[in-house]
């Protein structure tokens, strides 16, 4: 049997309803539209990958890409030809988990590790996993876990992860919060745990190369905080990029509707989420009242509305020189990269790069040029270039 109801809302409560969905006001302007970049085109090297999620180049010219149902494709860098590679973990393959970002050591000419972040364990006990294996032609040998977030959730939301070198023995790994509400851990909603310092979730983690917590992260020394921790406060950061000359950290943060934002990290310091944001639930109601706070950090850029930003680089490259020292920030619900112009640790303006497809990776090549992964289930290579 069906029933048909129809709700009837006084104006008073019309009232109530469309005021408590207007964007919060607060110290950073929204970002929306950007006018598009010059200079530019688009050539697609690969087609038909399914759901690619991250990048990066071996010494030879040649490629890994990670595609998020367990998969490592090791590319071909002259005819970009596709072979598995053996040897990958088992991953919690659903939703927004499975097999997220690459990244090679930084001595990886001599040692051949190649890191990767996914989701491990199944629908009612999850976590974000670190795990690195040595690369002997077509197969990861040796391969072990060498971290694994605390604790444990389930669902299938907000894994983050992105991995970022800070020297050649340390990283950071950005991690999600666990879960829109009203997905819960451990009897409360998964979005708290960004705000407490014995969870992992909604942080950035700085790791030594073998997992183990890096020397003098910020609350190394607190009673009951994690000694991991290098930030707090976010939600879900699925893109960081490091200026290898100033040292500085840069991230990007889904929001949920509205509210994306482009963060400078700095060790110690707390990002909000969610007590502050611009943020709305996906139903339009209020995340919360405030977007600052006094001992919380504002964001660089808020984009609303969102970008669903993911990916960042930060160019150092010769093949776009008025390009040097600027921030490409991927967007799957813009379909576009952004070029965030920067002076130091100042935002000047955006340009976009309309790709027309989710982005879900941005990387710098070895041959200066800016390379696009489109996440869908026929994703795309696709290099930019000078036009």
């Amino acid at each position: 049997m069906t029933v048909n109801r129809t709700l009837i809302f006084s104006p008073l409560a019309l009232l109530l309803i469309f005021s408590s969905c207007a964007m919060p006001e607060g110290p950073v302007p929204l970002s929306g539209e950007a006018p598009e970049a010059e200079g530019w085109k688009a050539e697609t090297l690969l087609t038909g990958l399914n759901q690619p999620w991250s990048l990066a180049w071996l010494p030879n010219g040649n490629m890994l890409i990670t595609e998020r149902d367990g998969r490592v494709l090791y590319v071909d860098g002259d005819d970009f030809s596709t072979q598995p590679i053996d040897g990958v973990p088992a991953v919690f393959a659903d939703g927004q988990g499975g097999l997220l970002d690459l990244s090679l050591h930084p001595d990886f000419e001599d040692n051949r590790l190649v890191y990767l972040t996914y989701s491990s364990g199944d629908e009612d006990a999850n976590r974000t996993t670190v795990g690195r294996g040595v690369l002997e032609g077509s197969r990861l040998a040796d391969f072990e876990e060498i971290f694994r977030v605390i604790p444990d959730k389930d669902g299938n939301q907000h894994f983050g992860s992105r991995i970022v070198w800070t020297s050649e023995d340390t990283f950071l790994l950005a991690v999600g919060d666990g879960g829109n509400r009203p997905e819960k851990t451990q009897g409360i909603l998964s979005r708290e745990h960004a705000q407490m310092l014995d969870s992992h979730l909604g942080k950035v983690l700085h790791l030594n190369s073998d997992g183990t917590p890096a020397d003098n992260n910020p609350f190394a020394d607190q009673p009951d905080a994690l000694p991991e921790i290098w930030t707090y406060g976010h939600r879900n950061i699925q893109g960081m990029a490091r200026d290898p000359e100033s040292g500085r950290v840069w991230a990007n943060e889904h929001g949920s509707r509205g509210g994306d934002e482009l963060n400078l990290l700095k060790a110690g310091e707390n990002y909000g989420w969610p007590e502050v944001t611009y943020s709305r639930e996906y139903w339009y109601t209020r995340i919360s009242d405030e977007t600052s706070k006094p001992g919380m950090i504002d964001p660089k850029v808020v984009w609303t509305p969102a970008q669903a930003p993911s990916g960042l680089l930060f160019y150092t490259g010769d093949a776009f020189p008025e390009w040097r020292g600027d921030l490409f920030s991927g967007g799957l619900q813009g379909e576009q990269v952004r070029r965030i112009i920067l002076d130091g640790e100042t935002v000047m303006g955006e340009e976009s790069i309309l790709i027309g497809r989710r982005v879900r990776d941005v990387r710098q090549g070895p041959d200066g040029y800016i390379y696009v992964l489109t996440g869908h289930s026929d994703g795309e290579l696709i290099k930019i270039i000078p036009e």
